[in-house]
C-alpha cells in the first residue's frame, strides 16, 4: 500500500472493536518504531508504556474524562519522558555508541562531556519540556507505522497525568506521562471512519520558495 493512501487511510479512531487485539508480531513492530525514532543527540529520555491489563485501564478511564477508546482498544500505549536526566543517562548514550560502534573514548569523551554541561544547565523543567518535544516525534512516528501496519490509534493529549502517573506508578520508575495512543481495530460503526479528511489546500500548507 503507498504510504500516501496509508495516511489517508488512518484517522483519529473514536470507537474501537474490543474482540479485536494487536497480534504479538504487530506489537513487536510498533516497540520497534518506538525505539527507532529519531531523538535530540541520541539521547532516549522517553519511554513507552504498554498496557494490556483492561482491569487496570478500567481505573485509567476517569482519568482519561471517560473516553472509551482506553479500554475498547487491543492495547493502551503511555508516552513517558524522565522526570530527571542524570549523567548517568548521558554515561549510558555514549558507552552504547563506544560498544556497538566501536569508536575510542578519545573521539567520544568531549561529545560526552558537552551534553552533561548541557543537560546540567537547565532547570528539570526545561529538561522535562526538551523530553515532551522527543515524546510528540515518537507519538508521530508510531502513528505512521501504525498506518502502514493497518493498526488503528487515537492519539490524546486529554488526561489526567498526575491520577496515571498515580495509578500506573510511574514516581516509581521516575518518569511521567505525557501522552497516550490507544491502538487496534476501528469498529464498523464508528461514523468518524467515512468522513472526508479536512486540510488545507496543499498549495496553502507547503511554501516553496
Amino acid at each position: 500500500m503507498d504510504i500516501i493512501e496509508s495516511l489517508q487511510w488512518r484517522y483519529a479512531t473514536k470507537k474501537f472493536d474490543p474482540t479485536q487485539h494487536l497480534s504479538s508480531e504487530k506489537l513487536h513492530t510498533l516497540k520497534q518504531a518506538f525505539n527507532l525514532t529519531a531523538t535530540s543527540f541520541g539521547l532516549q529520555t522517553i519511554s513507552m508504556l504498554i498496557v494490556e491489563d483492561t482491569s487496570l485501564r478500567d481505573q485509567l478511564l476517569p482519568a482519561a474524562y471517560n473516553q472509551g477508546q482506553i479500554i475498547e482498544a487491543s492495547h493502551l500505549l503511555v508516552l513517558c519522558i524522565k522526570d530527571h536526566i542524570n549523567p548517568t543517562d548521558v554515561d549510558e548514550l555514549f558507552d552504547n555508541v563506544s560498544e556497538l560502534r566501536n569508536t575510542p573514548e578519545t573521539i567520544l569523551e568531549p561529545y560526552r562531556n558537552d551534553l552533561k554541561v548541557m543537560m546540567k544547565s537547565m532547570t528539570q523543567e526545561e529538561q522535562q519540556q526538551w523530553s515532551i518535544k522527543q515524546a510528540y516525534i515518537a507519538l508521530g512516528n508510531l502513528m505512521t507505522v501504525c498506518a502502514v501496519e493497518r493498526i488503528d490509534s487515537c492519539p490524546m493529549e486529554g488526561f489526567d497525568r498526575a491520577q496515571f502517573d498515580a495509578v500506573l506508578k510511574l514516581k516509581q520508575k521516575e518518569l511521567k506521562s505525557v501522552l497516550l495512543l490507544p491502538v487496534g481495530y476501528r469498529a464498523e460503526d464508528d461514523m468518524f471512519s467515512s468522513f472526508k479528511k479536512v486540510r488545507k489546500n496543499l498549495n496553502d500548507a507547503v511554501l516553496v520558495i
